[in-house]
């Protein structure tokens, strides 16, 4: 038999799809081109679309950069990304060129530079040839080539059937094709499928066919359809089918490994970027492959997009890109230098080594230091107090004439601050306020803070209350430096006061509680003091640590309550707190004075409330590493950055688990900034949730799962995992097997909980709809944290997975299995018409109306009234039977009954 490729688009449509459609998507410079098939487009689109992407660049239109991760809220100069400007490359990088519009005056961009750069577009799209990279080529025969013809009509139909139909369907027509098809012919029709654009549905022929006793590995063939999952940003198949090649012993071809990194980096999921950095290692690690121009910069690009804070953990990243750029020999941008120097600014130690000799580089190649190397600089010398330097870059920013950032004043004012010349930090911010017409409330923060280390009380409260009369906001740091001030000159009165201003205008946090703490104690107001401990423990979001409660022990010591003081001890002793020294010897000697042994943290064990919420987490996602003789544990907690219920979360999870952590974790206990990733100490303990949730690695819903899911585990489960939705439904993340949900689904409905389960990809979703989200917020509410019930109660649209649900529609079948959406018994057939209430958004008069409606199929003669007796006694416990059932499920049960009732009285008056 005659084998040749198969057909494809023509070799001219190949090169300005692949040279042109994939990399302008990979750069993002045209939204229009974001929704299309960047390796499929027909010639016509392609060329509206680099039309349209030529008239933005002559019309010099900015465009937001979708790699740019979210700013934070609170504007402190450290937590705003660098941008690049015009990097070349051999895709079409006008993504470069985006965020040159003049920000806002709180904006502190650091990308207001060259605006008049123009990047070359002819160059751009002439150097970008995807054909080029190495990838094997797929033969397969054509269908007239067959010389059975049975063999050709089943082919075609099965080419023609399985794309209109959803996976379950799908998966039964193959299965129902095992007596004849053969790898061959799966392999056709996985390859059609792809010709025709339908690469999902050829994504699930190719994993069905590994699943068959006669599959053999088509290299080839896996290739290809990474590449086209790849292309449509659909990362996680991309990457099943990448893990596929590793675990076969074989190295992906580079087009696999180029396209699969471009995917991660356009994915707007946290943990992406790390992913793209992994396989961009492993690309020139283990393949030995050379990256492309444009895929260095793209990265580099993304590790520098990050905010301040958070870009600096990705420095030896970006070395290591600079270092390849560098031995291949290819061309390195001025932005790759400034953003390298961006990122030595942010580190805790200054590289002044490194940094000098980055700069001798960009003189060497010709490149002028611009605005963002300078104002590198100049944050470098204000963390090192250099004065000196902090003055000659400040000059040499002045000549540059483009605008003096608001930073570089605030990185000024900190320079003096640290040479111990606060007062001329003063002048810096009067200056500010001559030159750009205002301040914004980083300065406001900075000077504040300058001035309270150097106890200048007239000068703060001044600036305090013009700060306050400014209508800015976010004044939560400066009430932190006025309160620590007048602590450390014993201005108890002024604290107090500053306290109650701080809880008008902010929401208390553990900082300030803790400084008004200590302030308590050290007056002798127990009382008082007391009442703002037990604030401090009641409210999730605040909590104690080891200072609280040390200072409160001190307090009762002190003062002679020692039952008060064994009580905070033994909470100490819980939470694994250490005692101070010196407090550590009075307690000794009053629990020998009562002859109680002294409990002293030896060994560990959760307590319910954390064995039950770790069950919750478990189940929302949590992941747990094991070492390789299976003995000890590790749980890994990983909060989104991007939400603001794993903002709030983290610190009650941080303070729950504290004795369990890694001591490198605990050193964030004495600040507000707990890190979105900690982990425990690895013990064993932790072999029983591993060996149920994580057995050999890999995830698993236990088979005794419904034993343990109480209303604590559901709670942390929907915190961690969940989602609601403006129409009031609570949707529920899990992934696992299909039976393993089936177990969760039926004990929720034990327990009247009813819900339907979506399935996308590998992850699961359960969802409460209509009523049934009333009845769960009712069990899980005293759970929930008291800042998170407003965002998670029902109806009240919350941050968590918004990306992952927005297609999450439980009126359609599962897209794995038909029947996996639904997993309730087979009802009457008087339901049928009822059905569909689980997919309808009513109102209550419309809910009502349905039920009523009910009353036709209870139809009788009014004149047998023994018959309507009965019949009604019927209808009343027809109601109370089904009344978990599917058809009542946005119905109030309560009210069924009373209708049910007043339906029997009506028919008895009859």
């Amino acid at each position: 038999m005659l084998l040749r490729r198969a057909p494809e688009l023509s070799p001219s449509t190949l090169s300005l799809t692949h040279s042109s459609s994939f990399f302008s998507t990979l750069c993002f410079s045209n939204p229009n081109l974001l929704s299309m098939r960047s390796s499929l487009f027909p010639p016509l689109s392609l060329l509206r679309s680099l039309t349209l992407c030529l008239s933005h660049n002559q019309h010099h239109h900015p465009h937001t950069h979708p790699f740019s991760r979210p700013m934070s809220s609170f504007p402190l100069s450290t937590t705003k990304p660098f941008r690049f400007h015009a990097l070349p490359s051999s895709s079409t990088s006008v993504e470069h060129l985006a965020g040159k519009a003049s920000d806002p005056e709180e904006n502190w961009d650091l990308s207001n530079v060259a605006q008049s750069e123009v990047f070359d577009f002819e160059n751009c799209f002439g150097s970008a040839d995807l054909k080029h990279l190495g990838a094997p080529k797929l033969e397969v025969p054509e269908l007239e080539e067959l010389p059975e013809q049975w063999r050709r009509s089943k082919l075609a139909w099965l080419c023609k059937e399985l794309p209109a139909h959803k996976a379950g369907t799908l998966s039964r027509i193959l299965n129902a094709q095992k007596k004849w098809i053969r790898q061959e012919d799966a392999t056709y029709v996985a390859v059609h499928c792809m010709r025709i654009r339908e690469n999902d549905v050829g994504f699930r022929v190719y994993k069905w066919m590994m699943q068959q006793h006669w599959y053999r590995f088509d290299f080839a063939l896996a290739t290809k359809l990474a590449d086209y999952m790849g292309k449509e940003r659909k990362f996680s198949k991309c990457r099943d089918i990448f893990d596929d090649i590793i675990n076969q012993g074989r190295v992906p071809s580079e087009s696999t490994f180029h396209i699969l990194v471009v995917a991660y980096l356009s994915a707007p999921v946290q943990g992406c970027l790390e992913e793209a950095c992994g396989i961009y290692n492993r690309m020139i690690q283990l393949g030995g492959y050379q990256p492309r121009l444009h895929l260095h910069n793209s990265l580099f690009k993304a590790l520098v997009s990050q905010p301040g804070t958070s870009s600096k953990h990705y420095l030896k990243q970006a070395e290591f890109i600079f270092h390849n750029l560098v031995t291949t020999g290819l061309e390195i941008h001025k932005d790759i230098y400034s953003g390298l120097i961006w990122l030595h600014s942010y580190q805790d130690t200054i590289d002044k080594e490194r940094m000098a000799l980055l700069r001798k580089e960009m003189q060497q190649a010709g490149i002028e230091e611009g605005r963002d190397v300078l104002v590198s600089l100049l944050r470098a010398c204000s963390k090192e107090g250099d004065v000196e330097g902090a003055e000659s870059t400040w000059l040499r920013l002045c000549d540059l004439e483009v605008g003096l950032p608001p930073q570089a004043y605030v990185y000024k004012m900190e320079a003096y601050s640290k040479a111990g010349v606060p007062l001329r930090s003063l002048e810096i911010f009067r200056e500010m306020q001559e030159q750009l017409g205002s301040s914004n409330a980083v300065a406001y923060h900075k000077v504040i803070e300058v001035l309270c280390k150097a106890q200048e009380v007239e000068r703060v409260e001044s600036l305090m209350t013009e700060f306050i009369n400014t209508g800015l906001k976010n004044f939560m740091p400066s009430y932190i430096d006025l309160m620590n001030m007048y602590f450390n000159l014993g201005l108890h009165d002024k604290l107090e006061s500053a306290f109650s201003q701080c809880l008008e205008r902010c929401r208390p946090s553990r900082t300030i509680c803790s400084i008004y703490l200590d302030s308590l104690v050290k007056v002798g107001n127990l009382a008082k003091a007391e009442e703002i401990f037990g604030l401090m423990q009641s409210d999730a979001a605040i909590g104690v640590n080891a200072r609280s409660c040390n200072t409160i022990l001190s307090g009762y010591l002190s003062s002679g309550d020692y039952v008060k003081a064994e009580n905070i001890f033994d909470l100490m002793c819980q939470k694994k707190y250490d005692v101070e020294p010196p407090l550590m010897e009075k307690i000794d000697y009053i629990l020998s004075l009562s002859r109680k042994v002294v409990k002293k943290p030896v060994s560990l064990k959760l307590s319910k409330e954390q064995r039950e919420i770790l069950v919750g987490l478990l189940l929302g996602g949590l992941q747990i590493e094991s070492d390789e003789d299976w003995k000890n544990h590790m749980i890994r907690f990983e909060f989104s950055e991007s939400s603001s219920t794993h903002s709030l979360l983290k610190r009650h999870i941080f303070d729950q688990y504290h004795e369990w952590l890694h001591p490198s974790c605990k050193s964030s206990e004495s600040t507000e900034d707990i890190p979105y990733k900690f982990s425990t100490i690895s013990h064993s303990y932790f072999a029983f949730y591993a060996e149920q949730f994580w057995p050999k690695g890999r995830r698993m819903i236990p088979k005794l799962i419904h034993r343990w899911l109480s209303p604590c585990a559901l709670a942390y489960w929907y915190m961690y995992g969940g989602h609601s939705t403006s129409s009031g439904d609570i949707l529920l993340k899990i992934k696992g097997s299909e039976e393993g949900v089936e177990k969760i689904v039926k004990s929720l409905r034990a327990k009247s909980l009813d819900c339907k389960v979506k399935r996308k990809g590998r992850v699961f979703w359960i969802g409460f709809l209509g009523s049934s989200s009333t009845w769960f917020w009712k069990l899980v509410e005293p759970y929930i944290l008291d800042d998170l019930k407003y965002a998670l109660k029902g109806g009240q649209i919350s941050d968590n997975s918004m990306v992952e649900t927005e297609n999450v529609n439980f009126g359609s079948g599962s897209d794995t299995n038909e029947n996996a959406s639904d997993y309730s018994d087979n009802d009457n057939n008087l339901l049928s018409a009822a059905e569909s209430m689980t997919h309808d958004k009513m109102t209550e008069k419309a809910q009502l109306h349905r039920v009523e409606s009910q009353q036709k199929v209870f139809s009788f003669d009014t004149d047998t009234r023994i018959d309507t007796f009965v019949l009604c006694f019927l209808i009343f416990d027809f109601c109370l039977s089904f009344r978990s059932r599917r058809w009542l499920e946005e119905i109030d049960r309560k009210q069924a009954e009373l209708i049910a009732v007043q339906i029997a009285l009506e028919k008895l008056k009859q």
